[in-house]
């Protein structure tokens, strides 16, 4: 079976090679800020559909995005039901109301949660007959979607520049993906004073996600020189200016660092795919209600660790590309340094090091459902079995 799951990943690491994939337009910064702006006064939208959520509607984080609208006297409405881990419910209650409105774009103003609600809603505008279910996987929905622009006010998902879209059935307790090149956004907006006023918790947890997408997209077997690139980038920046983001939080600077090491970690991934990590971040978190970014830093160095040597040239030039100077030597010290530093900065931001909510009772539906996403899409460095993934999910729990 692994042959074919072998065969299945090289077929689609040639369509990446050889297909152009789309990217969004990229503003950055102030400059970035009015540039958008200005493309988005010439683009004649009738009516906007904002998609966020309550907390950042009712902290006016998003005043700063709609005072802009205003004075250009450009129309929308505001959509904030999105909930932590969007759901299929919010998905079909944006969908209402950007009918209801006659809305002809989408703008998302939030974490990866709401750009992956805005992409979604959009999703189901052009495919009114399909259910969210029926669009799980690759290529189902094969239309345009409406213009969607992106404006993260996290640096993690890199929601805004991927084609792929997260979204929890509440009904089954599960997680899925709908993945398209139509999902990719038509513009993001990298602007750091939407990030300043994020607890530290979400800074640390949300760059952990950007760095986990940066190391499963750098060890994965499916990496091409772009994707390698940019995941070795990414993890320097984030290795890099998270410690000093979560000392200066107000520093516009190394929130734009971090915000650019989020694009580029997604960048990395949506062309080259995740691994074991993500698959149980996923299912924890539609378990048990785990945040995304969190589930990933307490899975990160343990999966890690489970690949062992199958991954040890890598994480040697993750370690010489980060310029870590651990004083490790060979590859194997390296890759080793390289772990044990990811353990002890998620130790310095208060990332426990295992799941509270984890019940050994759980753990051989868990294992299943883990290896089910992960198996064939994730392009890993070596294949898990039910076994070692109920052994993993032990090490895991309190």
């Amino acid at each position: 079976m692994t042959f074919f799951y072998r065969i299945y990943q090289f077929i689609l690491k040639m369509f990446v090679a050889l297909y152009p994939f789309p990217k969004p337009d990229l503003y950055v910064g102030e400059q970035g800020f009015k540039d958008f702006m200005f493309a988005l006064s010439h683009a004649k939208h009738k009516k906007i559909l904002i998609v966020t959520d309550q907390v950042l509607k009712q902290l006016l984080v998003i005043n700063q995005i709609t005072d802009a609208l205003d004075n250009m006297a450009l129309e929308y409405v505001v959509f904030a039901d999105v909930s932590p881990n969007p759901t299929i419910h919010n998905v079909e209650q944006g969908l209402v109301f950007y009918q209801s409105h006659q809305c002809d774009a989408i703008m998302a103003i939030g974490g990866g949660s709401v750009i992956d609600c805005a992409k979604l809603i959009g999703a189901r505008a052009v495919k009114p007959n399909k259910t969210l279910k029926q669009l799980k996987g690759l290529f189902k929905i094969l239309k345009k979607l409406p213009p969607l622009y992106a404006i993260p006010t996290t640096a993690g998902t890199g929601s805004e520049t991927t084609v792929a879209a997260v979204v929890s059935d509440t009904t089954s307790h599960q997680k899925y993906a709908v993945t398209d090149l139509v999902l990719m956004p038509k513009a993001a907006l990298l602007y750091p004073p939407l990030t300043v006023n994020l607890p530290s918790s979400l800074t640390a947890t949300t760059a952990m996600d950007a760095l986990t997408h940066a190391i499963e997209a750098f060890i994965g077997i499916n990496g091409l020189a772009f994707s390698d690139q940019k995941a070795l980038l990414s993890a320097k920046l984030i290795l890099t200016y998270l410690p000093k983001c979560l000392a200066e939080p107000t520093n516009l600077d190394y929130r734009e660092q971090l915000q650019l090491a989020s694009f580029y970690a997604g960048e990395a991934f949506t062309r080259t795919s995740v691994g074991y990590v993500h698959a149980i971040a996923h299912n924890l978190g539609a378990k048990y209600g785990i945040a995304h970014g969190l589930a990933n830093a307490i899975a990160l160095p343990h999966v890690l660790t489970w690949y062992g040597e199958s991954i040890e040239s890598k994480m040697a030039t993750l370690y010489d590309y980060c310029q870590l100077e651990l004083g490790a030597a060979c590859q194997k010290t390296k890759a080793k340094a390289l772990i044990s530093f990811i353990e002890q900065l998620n130790q310095s931001m208060d990332i426990p090091i295992e799941y509270a909510q984890l019940k050994s009772s759980d753990f051989t539906a868990l294992a299943h459902a883990i290896l089910q996403e992960a198996h064939p899409d994730y392009p890993v460095p070596r294949f898990m079995n039910n076994k070692e993934c109920e052994q993993l999910l032990r090490q895991l729990s309190v």
